[in-house]
């Protein structure tokens, strides 16, 4: 990654060659503290604050392990898109009629959203396989939809439904004959892995009036429930005790950013349920996924220097148990340091997870060291392990797991969840802290939870380099880049009803400025 830096410039009460002006001017940029240097930013998703008039979003589900499985009965496959663009005449005056001008432009065809595997212009021997078939889609529907070099904001869904009697999920990336574990997972028997119902409100004009101007935008939505067979499912909630999703957009009149709102509710038979909306690299590997993505950011983020900004307003908590992310980072790097390259038997999906949920409790403590990762960097850079009981912030962490194919583990440690991805994984999850505070992160419990909406300016690149991930002794550090960007709920195994509800508005990652490149937007 390239910076420009602003330094003082220099101002001779001579005329100075130009040789010699440069060269005192390098050298003082070279020496300056940095205090002296600001690092110009620039957007770098597509859609820069979520400002753009066209509607650009995209919908996929998962299994427990980040695939398909089985399609649902009369659905397509879990993958679809609303990408419409808004025509209208240059207007001259305001007025009631002003809308009626306008016209909507829709990218994708419903019948394409709702092709499974086998159908449509996909290629043909890849057609029998979900896992592959949903892939190949949603490359498909980022040809349609693409702008330039990016395609469309992420909605994704996950069941945590995890059938131990089936070998659909690896172990750490490895095939098993049988799964042997002693981990719980909810599963209500046969077929609790299924793919969802899902329903689209296809983009449509809306019109409204702001200071006696006719606003004219476009809103629209998906919506569906886990439990096929509920038959009073609306775009507002099921039908007694079922489960629920809903995602929806429209214009908000005074910034013109996007406003997303979601919804997520479980049930009995699927108490474990996902719901974010991501910000994924354009092209590519994404966080927890091992395949050729589509998403909105056309250059991807990097540890130390980069930021994201958003709008959140939490409006239903989804009960104790819902791990609710400000912002949850996905990236891949090898346990020796390099990039991922597609090998799930030593690529390592990593993650960093602000849970924002006061509810949420610390299970990193003094008498639980095991949850903790092995140290911790203070934002002077001391380092502090956490055996140092008196001096590290316990409190700071919910939970370190660490990957289940690293061979250098310093004890004691915990793998995570060997089934969740298609490869191996490493998770820090914090807590709102005055050690994370400094990054403008929240500082308190309840800060940015309902009743207190806010807008952040996260430097999620200072706050992630000071992360512990685990590394193989020895080896080079690695570029710690970030492939996804969500933001959401998890909320994890409950009780039946348990409802979270949220917006999302002014979304936007802000990287270094690259004059060289031809995707950096104005400066920010």
């Amino acid at each position: 990654m390239s910076f420009r830096y602003q330094s003082q410039q220099l101002r001779p009460g001579i005329i100075l060659p130009t040789l010699l002006l440069l060269c005192f001017t390098l050298a003082r940029a070279k020496h300056s503290s940095p205090e002296e240097l600001e690092i110009r930013y620039v957007s770098a998703v597509g859609d820069p604050g979520m400002k753009s008039p066209n509607a650009r979003f995209a919908w996929e589900a998962w299994d427990f392990c980040n695939e398909v499985g089985t399609e649902t009965p009369y659905m397509g496959s879990p993958r679809m898109a609303d990408c419409a663009d808004l025509y209208c005449p240059p207007s001259t005056s305001s007025g009631s009629g002003w809308g009626s001008e306008c016209q909507v432009l829709h990218r994708v065809n419903e019948s394409v959203n709702r092709w499974r595997a086998g159908d449509g212009c996909l290629p043909t021997t890849l057609s029998t396989d979900p896992n592959i078939y949903a892939v190949e889609k949603e490359k498909y529907l980022g040809r349609l939809c693409e702008v330039r070099d990016w395609y469309f904001w992420m909605i994704m869904l996950k069941n945590g439904n995890f059938d131990k009697n089936t070998t659909l999920c690896p172990e750490n990336g490895k095939k098993v004959a049988k799964i042997v574990t002693d981990r719980t997972f909810p599963c209500f028997g046969h077929g609790c892995m299924n793919q969802p119902l899902v329903y689209h409100n296809q983009s449509k004009i809306v019109s409204y009036n702001n200071d006696s101007n006719n606003i004219v935008s476009l809103a629209g939505g998906f919506y569906g429930t886990y439990d096929i067979d509920d038959t009073n499912l609306t775009p507002y909630g099921g039908g007694g005790n079922k489960s629920f999703f809903s995602a929806s957009w429209h214009k908000n009149p005074l910034t013109n950013s996007w406003i997303i709102s979601q919804k997520l509710t479980t049930s009995s038979k699927y108490p474990w349920l996902m719901l974010y909306l991501r910000s994924d690299a354009a092209n590519g590997y994404n966080g927890g996924y091992h395949y050729d993505g589509r998403g909105i950011m056309r250059k991807l983020p990097e540890s130390p220097n980069f930021k994201v900004r958003l709008s959140l307003e939490v409006e239903q908590g989804g009960g104790p148990n819902n791990q609710f992310y400000l912002i949850d980072i996905g990236g891949c790097w090898k346990n020796n340091g390099d990039a991922c390259d597609g090998d799930v038997l030593t690529d390592v999906t990593r993650y960093s997870e602000m849970i924002i949920n006061p509810a949420t409790t610390s299970w990193c403590r003094p008498d639980n060291i095991v949850s903790c990762p092995p140290y911790h960097t203070s934002s002077s850079g001391e380092i502090i392990h956490r055996n140092d009981t008196s001096r590290f912030p316990f409190s700071a962490y919910h939970l370190y797991c660490a990957p289940g194919n690293a061979q250098h583990l310093e004890k004691p440690y915990d793998i995570c969840d060997p089934y969740s991805n298609p490869q191996a994984q490493e998770l820090v999850q914090i807590l709102p802290h005055p050690e994370w505070a400094v990054h403008g992160y929240p500082e308190r419990k309840g800060d940015g939870w309902i009743g207190d909406p806010r807008s952040w300016e996260l430097d999620a690149g200072a706050l992630s380099s000071r992360l512990y991930f685990y590394q193989d002794p020895g080896s080079k550090p690695a570029r710690r880049v970030w492939t996804s960007i969500n933001v959401g709920a998890e909320i994890y195994i409950s009780p039946s009803g348990v409802t979270a509800e949220w917006t999302l508005s002014d979304f936007d990652v802000l990287v270094p400025k690259d004059d060289d490149a031809e995707w950096a937007a104005a400066d920010m």
